[in-house]
């Protein structure tokens, strides 16, 4: 996968690190994929309780 500018930048912004060192250091990636996760299971959590909201 060739990596872009914007992913550069985005994985900058959201998780402080550049991807270099993302790419080299393991327990970083760790770090970043648990956070990833969670926002994952945050987001899908929020969208499911906004759904049912809306159907009431």
């Amino acid at each position: 996968m060739k990596y872009t500018n914007e992913m550069e930048k985005g994985l900058l912004r959201a998780h402080g690190v550049c991807y270099e060192v993302y790419k080299r250091k393991l327990n970083v990636r760790m770090e970043v994929e648990k956070r990833r996760e969670m926002d994952h299971l945050l987001c899908k959590q929020l969208s499911a309780n906004f759904d049912g909201r809306l159907h009431c």
